[in-house]
């Protein structure tokens, strides 16, 4: 059902082309966060003056963009699988 100027879809992982309303293929949509969990903190950590390792913090954040430092706490992502990509990798998703 496109139009002319459609690109057509592919399955991420061999390339097969995937045509639409035929069942040939998984939506596989992936979302990757930071660890939320508050970090453990001693007596010593809350005491400590804080202001040097900020700092740093400040220093190596400048040397990344806006896209890099987002990436580090939050990515989000849909990719496309054609059947036999997807039995693969729903088995061993992390291979």
């Amino acid at each position: 059902m496109g139009g002319p100027g459609d690109l057509g879809l592919f399955c991420h992982r061999c390339g097969a082309e995937l045509s639409p309303g035929e069942g040939n293929f998984y939506v596989v949509r992936i979302e990757a966060f930071a660890d939320p969990t508050p970090p453990n903190l001693t007596d010593a950590d809350v005491d400590a003056d804080l202001s040097a390792a900020i700092e740093r913090t400040i220093q190596e954040l400048r040397q990344l963009s806006e896209q890099e430092m987002m990436d580090q706490v939050y990515r989000r992502l849909t990719i496309h699988l054609c059947v036999r990509c997807y039995g693969q990798w729903i088995e061993n998703p992390a291979g």
